[in-house]
């Protein structure tokens, strides 16, 4: 509990530092969820999705990808799925993703494991090509390499004491979920998007969204005036709260206001939206704004630092730490200017070029220009060319007499893409042109 010296002025009083050993503790293992979420999402699509005989075969990307690059490919799809892309293969990642995160929530080695973790992740992102591309893709595998310089060096899991964890790395987390919020904001005003500057986005939200469950029936029929004070509200959870963050510890009671209003607003959004496992990671994200002092009142568990980490590990976190910190930087810096109207391709930057095969420092910004419309793809077959029956997916919109379904934080990556099919059919004709033969064939 922080204590104040009352017998010294209110400007000079000295607060006791707080303490992140239990709120690590709980970020690491949340995070291990997570990994387990995303993992067993995978297990029943990966096959089909980029199998051997999937929608996009993982292994003829990858020939052709050493084909045009050469031994350049391997650092540009860095994957171990170089080493063999079988079904039985992509199986094994997926299966050693649950393992692993099952060891990271039961507080196992954390570090290796969640090395292991991001490599096994970032494998499957590669493979999976357009199916693994989502932005929170990208965000679990940063977070969880911030993770690995966050996570404690001791091998076994105590419920005492775990080594001090090392404030640069904490800062990184901190400075992730900041620059997830405030992009997310601030490409929404840079994008030009009227329905964002007028406060109408939330009209046009609810029915044009990939995957609406059912409560966003009911958000779509709020008054005009209740969808202009939420559209608002977004915007200052986005651009306004996430600046609490970056309170002196003198304030930090700021921080637990942001990390209330933050979690709040991706309550929301979980409410009236199936977005996968990011409106979980993103809470995840923000558990490491709250000290001890705070969770202690919640969670029973009498953990404290024990003995500091080594030496060269002090070491290896700072430096790996200020280099990531400008990289994020760089990142904050380009997703502004490239959302910027009169900007028609991304800007260059060698260092992040050089850095972005790991998919592990991105810019972030969901619906920075809001969809107005919601074309659909319908797909069709006839026995004799007369009678024809739709074909229905498991949880993307279809019959309109079928209540939309919570999925959530499963991530359905084949309805999810027929959504972004309907807005560029064009672009989508690498893998729906083999979806509509394999459903001419009998074997989807």
């Amino acid at each position: 509990m922080a204590t104040i010296d009352v017998t010294e002025p209110w400007a000079t009083r000295r607060i006791e530092a707080p303490t992140y050993v239990l709120s690590r503790w709980l970020f690491l293992r949340l995070l291990g969820v997570v990994y387990l979420v995303a993992f067993l999402s995978l297990v029943p699509q990966v096959t089909g999705l980029v199998g051997e005989h999937g929608l996009l075969p993982a292994r003829p990307f990858l020939d052709r990808a050493s084909a045009i690059y050469g031994g350049a490919a391997y650092r540009l799809f860095p994957t171990l799925c170089w080493l063999g892309a079988s079904d039985a293969t992509l199986q094994a990642l997926c299966w050693a993703g649950v393992a692993l995160a099952l060891l990271l929530i039961a507080g196992v080695a954390q570090v290796p494991v969640l090395l292991l973790l991001w490599v096994d992740y970032l494998s499957l992102s590669v493979a999976g090509q357009t199916f693994l591309w989502f932005q929170w893709d990208a965000l679990l595998l940063e977070t969880g390499l911030l993770a690995i310089l966050f996570a404690p060096t001791q091998l076994v899991p105590s419920l005492t004491t775990e080594r001090a964890p090392l404030a640069p790395a904490r800062w990184l987390v901190w400075g992730l979920l900041f620059r997830l919020m405030v992009l997310s904001g601030a490409t929404k005003l840079a994008s030009g998007d009227p329905t964002w500057r007028h406060l109408t986005a939330l009209d046009y939200h609810f029915w044009t969204q990939p995957l609406p469950p059912w409560p966003a029936w009911y958000a779509q029929w709020l008054p005009e005036w209740l969808h202009r004070a939420m559209t608002l509200a977004i915007l200052v959870i986005e651009l306004g709260v996430p600046w609490l963050i970056l309170a002196p510890q003198r304030w930090r009671y700021l921080r637990y206001a942001a990390c209330a209003l933050l979690v709040a607003g991706q309550l929301a959004i979980a409410l009236t939206g199936n977005y996968g496992f990011f409106n979980l990671l993103a809470i995840v994200l923000c558990v490491p704004l709250l000290d001890d002092a705070v969770l202690r009142r919640v969670l029973p568990l009498a953990l404290t630092a024990g003995e500091p980490e080594p030496r060269w590990r002090q070491y290896a976190v700072r430096g790996l730490a200020a280099v990531l910190a400008v990289l994020a930087a760089l990142a904050f810096a380009r997703e502004i200017a490239q959302t910027l109207p009169g900007v028609r391709r991304p800007l260059e930057n060698p260092l992040l070029d050089a850095v972005a095969p790991l998919r592990s420092v991105n810019g972030y910004g969901l619906f920075r220009v809001m969809t107005t419309e919601r074309p659909e793809i319908v797909i069709e077959g006839s026995e004799d060319t007369l009678h024809w029956s739709e074909y229905g997916f498991p949880w993307k919109p279809g019959d309109v007499a079928r209540r939309p379904r919570f999925m959530a934080p499963h991530m359905p990556r084949l309805d999810w893409q027929m959504w972004f099919a309907g807005l560029d059919p064009a672009g989508a004709q690498a893998w729906l042109l083999p979806l509509l033969r394999n459903i001419l064939e009998g074997t989807p």
